[in-house]
């Protein structure tokens, strides 16, 4: 017999996935409160950025990006690579090098000077029982991508900070050279944001301390 059962007494352990860092994304079990924004971050000739929400929780926030592309006379190779470079804050950037141009560069800067980008959490990758960064820190999470018809391109995304900012008015900077983007500076209300964390529940109250959905 190849495959022998277990001795008496033993048992498989499930190896199960790590619980995620707390700084890495909102928990599971949280349902978040919803901030309605509406706010248009940067606009050029083919490419739109928009914050239409953010979504509070205790521990942080989650602002749902859209990238909105069109064609509008861009040879069809020229166009494609522009929907896709959307994504090309996923990319590998190397230290040292020059920022490539089809980069999408996203950050925070609080009144203090402290700031985080979409960069910067590209070297910070930490695990579950690390002692917790200094914050602000930036994660960003893939969303969707697709086309709105021939000529219209439109991706999405969420982007967590952490932890929640301060209740004041913080800077938000997009920059998309590739994009036609140069570096826009949008203003935020933190005192806002803080105040929908606390309306934040869970799924199954007992989890956690906050309100049920």
């Amino acid at each position: 017999m190849f495959f022998e059962p277990l001795a008496a007494g033993e048992e498989t352990v499930a190896a199960g996935l790590p619980e995620p860092p707390p700084w890495s994304g909102p928990s599971a079990l949280e349902t978040g409160a919803v901030l309605a924004i509406e706010q248009t971050l940067a606009r050029s000739l083919h490419a739109v950025l928009r914050l239409p929400v953010i979504r509070a929780f205790h521990t942080g926030c989650m602002f749902d990006v859209e990238v909105i592309s069109r064609q509008d006379g861009l040879s069809e190779d020229d166009w494609w690579d522009l929907h896709t470079s959307a994504y090309g804050s996923f990319h590998r950037v190397r230290g040292g090098a020059p920022l490539p141009r089809r980069l999408l560069r996203l950050g925070v800067r609080y009144g203090d000077g402290r700031k985080a980008t979409t960069l910067e959490s590209r070297v910070r990758r930490r695990h579950p029982g690390d002692e917790p960064p200094a914050g602000p820190l930036l994660s960003l999470t893939p969303g969707s991508t697709g086309m709105h018809g021939r000529e219209v391109g439109f991706s999405g995304f969420g982007l967590w900070l952490w932890p929640l900012p301060p209740a004041e008015v913080f800077e938000f900077a997009v920059e998309w050279p590739f994009g036609g983007i140069e570096l826009t500076i949008t203003e935020l209300d933190g005192a806002a944001i803080v105040a929908a964390a606390r309306g934040s529940g869970y799924y199954w109250p007992e989890t956690g301390q906050g309100n049920e959905p």
